[in-house]
């Protein structure tokens, strides 16, 4: 079969390589310069450190069978994400954890000391069932690191009220009773060694793999194709008939300096009155390399215009709504297969990114093997 592929990030990119593999014809388009997507990374020609151009992915999984997945195209060098954040004139580190209620409240806790202050002087245990992001947040962890670590972050980042968001967005994020900072908790974290991009280039490194970048997708394309996968956003195929999904984007304002401009890779902004999310410093992406130079990124949270960069799906009342709506139009098409974070409109991390490509790729295998 002949398959057109639109996106050549992560989920086009993986889709692509296993049907070349199962012996069918591949196409892949992207609009941008560049393999990658949101991935994509360069090195800076003035510095030489490696830029993640679209803001910063560390790859953190569980799943066994992505993390020798990704190992097969790149090299991956151990790598702990370990965030601090910036609030009311100190420096804590991130997620809460027993560093930082003892700095924060000047105090010696030990964890069963810690857990028991948190529940029994600071959660508002008068809420029972979280609804709201604020809620979930007051019940969490209290007022006060409420107020000093998640309000103002979240306001700037979703631009709305934290009683507008729903509760699972915090449920994401760890509270913990010992002084372990990493970030995450998967088993295999790391970083490719040579970047995302030289890694999905890799994965596109096939002989039935035809790729072609600065293209932009017409339904010409798909008319000369056997089957369609559309990892492009999902009311983009339908042309925003129904009107377009929200989306958060971002604004970066890059700068370089010398030496080492903050001491980690990524410091958060939690007070309100600091119009940007976060800074990130690069070159502490890669610490197995030394760069006399560096090159930090602040970044603004914003609402998505037309023609800005798709970041994160705001899937409010709204917006689910409307997603319904695309989903129905979509169950109508036939020889397509919407995939990815926005084929789906969804936030999806790099390995479950993966992981749903190759499942996909081995549904579609095992049903045109069967006719269907």
């Amino acid at each position: 079969m002949h398959i057109l592929i639109v996106g050549a990030g992560l989920s086009g990119a993986v889709t692509g390589r296993a049907l070349a593999e199962a012996g069918h014809r591949v196409t892949i388009l992207d609009s941008r310069a560049h393999a990658g997507g949101n991935c994509h990374t360069e090195r800076c020609p003035e510095t030489g450190v490696m830029v993640h151009v679209y803001g910063p992915h560390i790859f953190h999984t569980d799943d066994a069978q992505v993390w020798d997945y990704v190992n097969r195209f790149a090299r991956f060098r151990p790598y702990r994400n370990r965030v601090k954040t910036t609030a009311r004139g100190a420096v804590y580190s991130l997620p809460v954890n027993l560093h930082t209620i003892n700095q924060f409240f000047g105090r010696t806790f030990r964890p069963d000391e810690a857990r028991a202050f948190i529940e029994e002087t600071q959660a508002d245990r008068t809420i029972t069932d979280p609804q709201s992001f604020e809620e979930q947040a007051l019940r969490f962890v209290g007022r006060d690191l409420y107020e000093a670590f998640f309000k103002g972050y979240t306001e700037k980042q979703w631009g709305c009220s934290p009683t507008e968001l729903p509760a699972s967005i915090l449920k994401r994020l760890p509270l913990r009773f010992n002084y372990d900072d990493n970030y995450f908790a998967h088993r295999f974290q790391g970083m490719p060694e040579d970047g995302y991009t030289a890694m999905i280039t890799g994965i596109l490194d096939h002989p039935g793999i035809d790729l072609h970048l600065d293209t932009a997708y017409t339904p010409g394309h798909a008319s000369r194709a056997d089957h369609l996968f559309w990892s492009g956003p999902l009311d983009g195929y339908f042309g925003a008939r129904l009107g377009r999904l929200g989306y958060r984007t971002l604004d970066f304002e890059r700068f370089t300096a010398s030496g080492d401009w903050q001491g980690c890779a990524v410091m958060n902004y939690g007070d309100p009155d600091v119009p940007w999310t976060r800074i990130t410093e690069h070159k502490h992406f890669a610490p197995w390399e030394s760069h006399e130079g560096t090159v930090c990124y602040r970044e603004y949270s914003r609402a998505c215009g037309d023609e800005d960069i798709p970041y994160y799906p705001i899937r409010l009342v709204r917006e689910k709504a409307l997603l319904a709506e695309y989903e129905t139009l979509a169950a109508t098409e036939e020889g397509v297969t919407f995939l990815g974070r926005l084929g789906t409109y969804r936030y999806l991390d790099m390995d479950v990114t993966i992981r749903e490509a190759l499942d996909t790729s081995a549904a579609f295998l095992a049903g045109s093997a069967k006719g269907a």
